[in-house]
């Protein structure tokens, strides 16, 4: 069966089952079944269903209070750029290779969307919800995400400058039904982002670039560190119990701040 035919509830479980957004995962058959008809190179996963005039004309049509819904459409490789698209629904789409910076996506829902390698630069995404989103190397550099549900893969995304305050990147501990669910960020530049307040308790950060990003009043318990580069980042009120700092960087006048962490020994102590 092809991802393409799926619904968007079974297209979610796929993305998930074919992300590192969860450790331990143990998947029905069903889910194991999905993963070997994906064919990123479909039509489904290359094409766009609509032009970017299409969508303008779809936007222009919405009474008031009206959302957008796009969900399940393939809109790849699409240019939506700066569009007003509050609110949309574009749960189970397609974006990859998708322009969609400076856009207004407020609100906007992206569970089981596939992003790979799209564009958000500048886009307002605070209070989205992502869930099960494959976001792998998309460029999200000074994107607001503030106030979003985060639970998918970012490996490999730029989000320099990035507005994630307030954010909820948590493992989902109340439905584990499919294992321990969470966001991956393996690899992501965060450089100058704003993670303050944030919940990234059990996200995978590893080899991620957290240089003078702010973490004051963030939750990273039991985050996976390892591999990390924190050298410059302000860490007041942050929650660093068990946070894992195998192979990272961190200023040596920090190592106090990380008095709780897992291999701080074994952590690089910069002056």
């Amino acid at each position: 069966m092809r991802i393409s035919n799926l619904s968007t509830g079974a297209r979610i479980l796929a993305a998930l089952a074919l992300s590192g957004a969860a450790l331990a995962f143990s998947f029905p058959a069903s889910a194991q079944g999905m993963m070997g008809g994906v064919d990123l190179t479909s039509p489904a996963f290359t094409k766009s269903d609509l032009t970017r005039a299409e969508v303008q004309a779809l936007v222009a049509k919405l009474k008031p209070g009206e959302k957008l819904d796009l969900a399940d459409k393939s809109l790849n490789g699409l240019d939506m750029s700066k569009l007003d698209l509050a609110g949309v629904n574009l749960s189970g789409a397609r974006l990859n290779h998708t322009n969609l910076s400076g856009a207004d996506l407020r609100g906007a829902k992206f569970d089981g969307v596939w992003a790979l390698d799209a564009n958000f630069t500048g886009a307002n995404l605070s209070g989205a919800h992502l869930f099960g989103a494959q976001f792998m190397r998309a460029k999200m550099d000074r994107a607001n995400l503030s106030g979003a549900r985060i639970v998918g893969d970012f490996s490999g995304a730029t989000m320099a400058g990035a507005d994630l305050s307030g954010a909820n990147a948590a493992a989902d501990m109340k439905n584990q039904s499919m294992g321990l669910m969470n966001a991956v960020m393996r690899s992501v530049d965060l450089r100058g982002a704003n993670l303050s307040h944030a919940n990234f308790s059990r996200a995978n950060l590893e080899f991620a670039q957290l240089n003078k990003a702010d973490l004051s009043g963030t939750d990273l318990f039991r985050a996976d560190a390892s591999g990390a580069d924190l050298r410059g980042a302000k860490l007041t009120g942050a929650n660093l119990e068990g946070i894992d700092l195998a192979s990272a960087t961190i200023d040596a006048a920090a190592a106090k701040d990380f008095s709780k962490a897992r291999n701080l020994d074994r952590a690089t102590l910069e002056k």
